[in-house]
């Protein structure tokens, strides 16, 4: 990030590990430039005063003044700019934190996609709110995540109780539509490729970016995903299909019919052959319980001959809701 080195930067943040939410405020100096990057997660910004030229694909070249909020759905790829010294607060989430579930979808249901992503005016109520949470940010003391949850909930619950329906239904559209556009990249080509960095290119992500995008949309890592996905395909069809042995095999990505029965060894303790005739006999096959050694946190998962490396990042376990920064 390009930040004069005359600036100081404060940051108050809490030691809660895990979290769904993130309030982050920041005050950038005229000049300040936040490079180019994909969201981790569903990402809100709202100017509370100042000028901030926003570039992404949904909201291209367009410049946010007071009271001004937009969305931008996880994945995306967004740089801002500050025009003169602005004050802003971004809110993070993976889930959209609701307290009314029921109205939310209600709202939603049958929703088309926009032909623009207008930014939103924030009314007063929006607007005191999202103040506070600021306030709240500044303070030396540490915040609970619980109380950064439901300040989230508040925030929510107040642009749907106060901002125009028709244009939150535009304004949310995003979130859905981006996930099932992830979701539906992943399903197309997790058989295609030989291991976690493949698929991240695959994608046009960097692999760090990948793999917080996808443990954000399913919940677990990649390479577990992958595993648990090949086991679940490689059962059904010996259960259920007649395919030969080597169909199976090559089907799911595996370079010889020794990697593929070392991996049904492995997974469910038995070779594919043998696997097939104890479920023709009704024997119901299950996975085993694959336990890694403490010593050896970050030991490879051998997957088709190739090598699925769990990589952790510290950020991931140092990261809080709460953070306040001048720039």
């Amino acid at each position: 990030m390009v930040v004069d080195s005359v600036l100081k930067k404060a940051t108050h943040q809490t030691n809660i590990k895990r979290c769904d939410v993130h309030f982050a405020h920041e005050h950038y100096l005229r000049g300040v430039h936040h490079p180019a990057e994909k969201c981790d997660k569903n990402q809100m910004l709202f100017v509370l005063s100042g000028e901030l030229l926003i570039n992404s694909y949904l909201y291209p070249s367009e410049t946010l003044t007071d009271r001004k909020v937009i969305l931008q759905p996880i994945g995306s790829k967004v740089e801002y700019l500050a025009l003169v010294d602005t004050d802003f607060l971004i809110f993070e989430f993976n889930d959209i934190p609701l307290v009314n579930e029921e109205a939310y979808s209600n709202m939603m249901q049958n929703n088309e996609a926009p032909i623009t992503y207008p930014s939103l005016d924030m009314p007063n109520q929006v607007y005191i709110c999202v103040d506070q949470i600021c306030s709240l940010l500044s303070e030396a003391q540490e915040h609970d995540y619980l109380y950064a949850e439901l300040k989230a909930k508040e925030l929510i619950y107040l642009m749907i109780r106060y901002i125009n329906v028709h244009e939150l239904r535009k304004f949310f559209y995003t979130i859905g539509s981006y996930t099932d556009s992830f979701q539906h990249f992943i399903m197309s080509n997790f058989r295609k490729v030989k291991n976690v960095e493949d698929f991240a290119h695959l994608g046009g992500y960097n692999l760090s970016t990948f793999r917080r995008i996808f443990k954000n949309v399913y919940g677990m890592a990649v390479y577990e995903w992958i595993l648990d996905k090949k086991r679940e395909g490689i059962i059904n069809d010996l259960q259920h299909t007649s395919d030969r042995i080597n169909v199976i095999s090559s089907r799911y990505g595996f370079d010889s019919l020794s990697h593929f029965a070392h991996f049904c060894k492995s997974s469910f303790g038995d070779t594919p052959r043998s696997l097939r005739k104890r479920s023709a006999n009704d024997e119901e096959i299950k996975s085993l319980l694959v336990l890694t050694d403490p010593i050896f946190p970050d030991e490879p998962d051998e997957i088709d001959g190739t090598i699925f490396t769990p990589i952790r990042d510290k950020e991931e376990d140092d990261f809080s809701p709460l953070h306040s920064s001048c720039r």
